[in-house]
């Protein structure tokens, strides 16, 4: 089985869960996991876990992620995109380039965002997109989200390309509508591509074609990324031979277990195992109180 991450550039028309099957056929394993939906529409990076690294879904889904969207003005449609049936179209004549900078930029911080009925969010076990396919509206409650940086790239009204870096959970989509309530012209998004999950760039993602050659090739392993290196700010520790299948079993460890065991780190530190022949084992966590390492995540691939 194959373990680690691969840097998916998803493209348009896919959605996150077709990556995922087709990646489950180029590679012939079934356990692989994305690790965070983009819109069938939008295109860019979905890092994809495999094998072990499916561990790694939920932290990673839980990073900071940039994209880059382009507000269209003037139009409100029921999706907040441009796909969508076209509630209301009103003029932005009126609209000059400094008021619509102005705008968007006081959306940089934190806000209340109420996600679009069109969203894989569940209410009552049914996603919204189901429901809203029915013709039907439930009240959603407003969740907190943090626009890290907005960088405006070019304004041509009616449209703003935008380079937004934000929280989980943000949607780009409702943005581009708030932002156009603001402007009290209504707005929805025309197009959107990711281009950073955490540290996995654009640059380096691989369309699924790209992926099916290397795996062809035999070189799959030169864009697999371990899954140690998603904590590169880890200190470093290694279990020594005699302690390594009670290590792998997710006991405490002891700093005599340790080949450096006099290095110890501040309370709640978490720490990358190893064992002598240099495999990654673990997330480790020091507690000072029991002078002991706790296990936090088991990822040994024994």
């Amino acid at each position: 089985m194959i373990h680690g991450i691969i840097n998916v550039y998803k493209e348009k028309g896919f959605t996150s869960h077709d990556v995922v099957a087709k990646l489950r056929g180029i590679v012939g394993q079934k356990k692989i996991g994305h690790t965070g939906t983009l819109d069938p529409d939008a295109t860019g990076v979905l890092p994809v876990c495999l094998g072990k690294a499916t561990k790694l879904c939920d932290l990673l889904t839980d990073k900071d992620k940039t994209y880059e969207a382009v507000l269209l003005l003037g139009r409100t449609t029921d999706t907040q995109d441009t796909s969508g049936e076209i509630l209301e179209e009103r003029s932005t004549q009126d609209l000059t380039e400094k008021a619509v900078r102005e705008c968007v930029m006081g959306f940089v911080g934190d806000y209340d965002q109420i996600p679009p009925m069109y969203s894989a969010l569940k209410v009552n076990g049914k996603k919204l997109y189901e429901l809203a396919r029915e013709g039907k509206t439930v009240e959603r409650k407003a969740r907190p989200v943090k626009i890290l940086e907005i960088n405006i790239l070019d304004v041509d009204l009616p449209r703003v390309r935008m380079e937004v870096s934000c929280s989980k959970g943000t949607y780009i989509r409702t943005l581009c509508h708030d932002i156009g309530e603001k402007l009290g012209c209504g707005g929805c998004m025309e197009s959107l591509i990711r281009t950073r999950v955490s540290s996995f760039q654009i640059a380096d993602a691989k369309t699924l074609s790209e992926i099916e050659q290397l795996r062809g090739d035999g070189i799959l392993s030169k864009i697999l990324v371990p899954i140690d290196e998603m904590f590169p700010s880890y200190p470093k520790i290694i279990v020594k031979e005699k302690w390594k299948a009670f290590a792998k079993n997710g006991n405490p460890l002891e700093p005599k277990m340790l080949t450096d065991g006099k290095t110890i780190p501040a309370d709640e530190t978490q720490v990358r195992l190893y064992d002598e022949e240099g495999k990654f084992i673990a997330i480790y966590k020091w507690k000072e109180k029991d002078r002991q390492y706790h296990i936090v995540k088991m990822f040994f691939n024994d």
